[in-house]
This record gives structure tokens, sequence and C-alpha cells, in this order.
């Protein structure tokens, strides 16, 4: 499957993982719950808090897993 998503939003279910190509400079904002973030090529993963903003820095892949019920956006 593939679903290709600009901006908006997305839930996730507690251990679901999204792959982002090439996303960098978009803004992925945490809901009502934290998700981890692992970019391609950078040193430390983040976990992102809800309510908190992180911009993806690479074009590589990144992956972000949700760390309960979140809800994911991208701008």
């Amino acid at each position: 499957m593939r679903i290709e998503l600009k901006t908006g939003a997305l839930r996730m279910t507690r251990g679901q993982t999204l792959r982002v190509l090439d996303g960098a400079g978009s803004t992925v904002t945490a809901g009502n719950a934290a998700v981890w973030i692992t970019e391609e090529n950078r040193p430390r993963d983040i976990v992102l808090e809800p309510g908190h903003t992180y911009r993806l820095a690479n074009r590589g892949v990144a992956v972000i897993e949700a760390l309960g019920e979140a809800s994911v956006s991208f701008a």
C-alpha cells in the first residue's frame, strides 16, 4: 500500500510506524500522545511530546512510531 500525504493529520495506534521519504522541511506535530522519530543520517532520535513540533531535517528516510494512541499532523 502507498499513501501520499503532503499536509494533514493521521491517527496512529501504539507501536504503529510511519515511514516518511524525503520529508526535509516538513513539520511534524504530535497530538495527544508522544511519538518517536528517527531520521536517516541523524545521530540522535527524537521523542516528540504531545503539543510539540519538530522539523524533519534530512531528505532520506524518517520513521515515526506512536508511543500511545497518537495523532500526528504534517505541514
